[in-house]
């Protein structure tokens, strides 16, 4: 359950091993407990991203104890806005709730040259995100 006073987000992503990973960490830091951050995908990874571990260290954000989990319909309906990074028609839809689709690139199998400049615009869309959400 979350805090009504606070609102809350999903990052959904097919295998909640990179991109999903790497916004709810970029909300959770920058929001400073300000929103309550979910992440989970629609078919979960073993693990996240040995790249996006990487890439999210060198500014900062460990990584490197999360897991991939699953996304459940409760997840979904505990959320006041859900962002999809790629998961199409695998991601349940709810009336009433607010929905962002970010056409991100997919690290996946990528290295961490590849990841940086999707995890730069990751950041900089929960920058906007966070500024909309609180003010």
């Amino acid at each position: 359950m979350t805090d009504s006073l606070k609102p809350s987000v999903l990052f959904v992503c097919v295998h909640n091993a990179g991109r999903s990973q790497m916004a709810a960490a970029f909300l959770t830091h920058h929001s400073q407990g300000a929103v309550e951050v979910c992440s989970a995908g629609s078919a979960p990874a073993d693990a996240v991203n040995p790249a996006v571990v990487q890439a999210m260290a060198e500014v900062g954000i460990d990584l490197s104890a999360e897991t991939p989990k699953a996304l459940t319909t409760e997840r979904v309906q505990a959320s006041d806005v859900v962002i999809t990074m790629g998961c199409g028609d695998a991601c349940p839809i709810f009336p009433g709730k607010r929905y962002l689709d970010w056409n991100l690139e997919d690290p996946a199998g990528q290295g961490v040259e590849a990841v940086r400049p999707i995890r730069d615009e990751i950041q900089s869309r929960i920058r906007e995100l966070l500024t909309e959400l609180t003010g």
